[in-house]
């Protein structure tokens, strides 16, 4: 059985990927995991391919283990695994709560990192492996730090991971993606009363996103910039150095 595995996929990018995937001839089943079951249920409207539900939250430190156990049972071929689970909080990092700033890393980079390793044995050449990232991590971000780095982890270990499969028939891309007005996360980020970022402008929309990662990922891109801000991003942020890009960034911010 060829499947596609899909994190945070109740949601967002990870739902988006499951519509723009649904069609496709070499896969025969989703897997797709997120917490809330009745959302992941639904998406059995979106695709005539058989939907398993996984409703698992990847904080929890066994989660990996359940998914490596029913992985170990049915031993599918993954075609495409694709990490889209991920949580943001905006704020200053001393004002953040411990628990939400633990929470970041450990989703976006214990549990990604987790995800894949139990997945490493079911790839096979052709397979793809998407790890979503965001345009924060190519520089630090005050206001938004926490995340920024974790996303920072995110592209490193996605570039290596690349590198190390290169040859194998394997595809590993990195997605950094800008602001993405029709997912969740902008709300969700908010965990103060503060306006650390009053505006989005020229933000994406998630059908764009996943279109061109899907894209990239075929043609075995290790970082794909899904827009016209994060791509002048990621170079400007090779260009200008930290100590005057983040000082601009905090101004920008405010305006």
């Amino acid at each position: 059985m060829r499947i596609a595995l899909i994190t945070g996929a109740s949601s967002g990018l990870g739902r988006e990927f499951v519509r723009q995937l649904a069609a496709r001839k070499d896969i025969d089943a989703f897997w797709v995991i997120a917490r809330r079951k009745d959302r992941l249920e639904a998406l059995q409207e979106m695709t005539a391919h058989p939907v398993r539900a996984i409703p698992l939250d990847l904080t929890d430190p066994h989660a990996a283990e359940q998914l490596q156990d029913m992985l170990a049972e049915e031993q599918p071929e993954i075609r495409m695994l694709i990490n889209a689970a991920g949580l943001g909080r905006i704020g200053d990092t001393v004002d953040l709560p411990l628990a939400d700033s633990c929470q970041m890393v450990d989703l976006n980079c214990r549990a990604a990192v987790a995800v894949t390793a139990v997945c490493f044995p079911y790839l096979k050449r052709g397979s793809r492996v998407i790890e979503i990232a965001s345009v924060a991590g190519f520089q630090p971000m005050p206001g938004l730090n926490v995340y920024a780095a974790s996303k920072a982890f995110v592209q490193s270990y996605t570039k290596g991971l690349h590198h190390e499969l290169l040859g194998s028939g394997i595809h590993v891309t990195c997605v950094c993606p800008y602001w993405i007005k029709d997912t969740e996360f902008i709300g969700g980020a908010r965990s103060t009363s503060r306006k650390y970022y009053r505006h989005y402008p020229l933000a994406s929309v998630s059908s764009s996103v996943v279109r061109l990662s899907l894209a990239a990922s075929a043609m075995n891109l290790w970082v794909c910039t899904p827009g016209i801000i994060c791509t002048l991003d990621r170079v400007t942020a090779k260009i200008i150095p930290h100590a005057l890009y983040v000082p601009l960034m905090e101004v920008w911010k405010r305006l």
